[in-house]
């Protein structure tokens, strides 16, 4: 069997790195397996993203995947797919469904997975989904999709193969601190707002905030407003999950909107405590009290308590 995973999403982010995981983890896996084959395309000028997929064995085509007037990705995505001859094209995101040409002869079978409720438009040719919570699968089908044109399958948490140990002072945390990490993107919907604001009052509390995103410079004058700047450490997007985790005390996930959150299972992955909100994904996965502490959308005060409780 021959796949083509196709992703033309941004440089960083959950999807782009769900995408790389599977990708990784798929070589991996059929190293020994003669029978069966992979290549992926992706979006040119993201060199660590396409030095990654290669290092893990992985060949790799880039295209632009640009706007309208791009005729090109079409094109030689044709030619690519013609060469491979897949069985099997699997698409992330409406970016790359759009551009990916469905079989006119049933040569190949178009999947396209989704991790988010989105509108069907650029999904028309698509042959099957692969949904990665149950609900997701519920909201096409409620759109009409056969039942027998969807599969649920959960993301999972990949580790670093060597994990190497971070120091807390490396990253101007007190030893003593009690640390807690956030793995996402500065953005609305990710509510580290609110999470900010939670830990005011624990004293000896410092964040570590792992991403990147619009909303950076408004974090920042927030965490100096409410006097948390300097128990506030923005990081950047990181590559080092697991090592974070480690590092770490408790995960927090106060997001306002997630259709999964994979940071919830890589938690889970290192053993690192968990405090959660109750958007979609995580309800549909964590259990209160027995493996997260769970508390509602935007409660501060929430928040705050179950930090202090872990």
């Amino acid at each position: 069997m021959k796949i083509l995973q196709v992703m033309a999403g941004a440089e960083n982010g959950g999807a782009e790195a769900a995408f790389e995981d599977m990708c990784l983890a798929l070589a991996e896996r059929i190293k020994d397996s003669p029978d069966i084959e992979m290549q992926a395309i992706i979006r040119a000028g993201h060199p660590e993203r396409l030095k990654r997929l290669m290092d893990g064995g992985v060949t790799v085509h880039t295209l632009p995947f640009g706007g309208m007037l791009d005729f090109i990705t079409k094109w030689k995505m044709k030619r690519i797919i013609k060469e491979f001859k897949p069985h099997i094209v699997q698409t992330w995101m409406s970016r790359a469904s759009k551009k990916t040409p469905a079989s006119q002869d049933k040569s190949y079978l178009k999947f396209s997975r989704l991790g988010g409720y989105y509108g069907l438009k650029y999904y028309a040719s698509t042959d099957y989904f692969v949904t990665n919570t149950p609900d997701i699968k519920r909201h096409l089908e409620e759109q009409g999709i056969n039942p027998s044109r969807v599969r649920h399958i959960n993301n999972f948490a990949a580790s670093e193969k060597e994990i190497i140990p971070l120091t807390r002072t490396a990253l101007q945390t007190p030893d003593d601190a009690f640390v807690v990490v956030a793995l996402a993107r500065y953005h609305q919907v990710k509510a580290l707002d609110t999470l900010i604001k939670s830990i005011v009052p624990i004293e000896n509390a410092h964040l570590w905030l792992a991403g990147e995103g619009p909303l950076e410079t408004e974090l920042k004058q927030l965490a100096q407003a409410l006097g948390v700047a300097s128990r506030v450490h923005f990081l950047g997007w990181r590559t080092d999950r697991a090592a974070l985790l480690r590092a770490a005390d408790v995960c927090a996930l106060p997001s306002r909107f997630e259709p999964f959150g994979s940071t919830f299972v890589q938690a889970w992955a290192q053993k690192t405590p968990l405090v959660c909100s109750t958007a979609q994904g995580p309800k549909q996965f964590v259990k209160d009290g027995e493996d997260a502490l769970m508390f509602e959308i935007d409660d501060t005060e929430a928040l705050t308590n179950a930090l202090n409780r872990v």
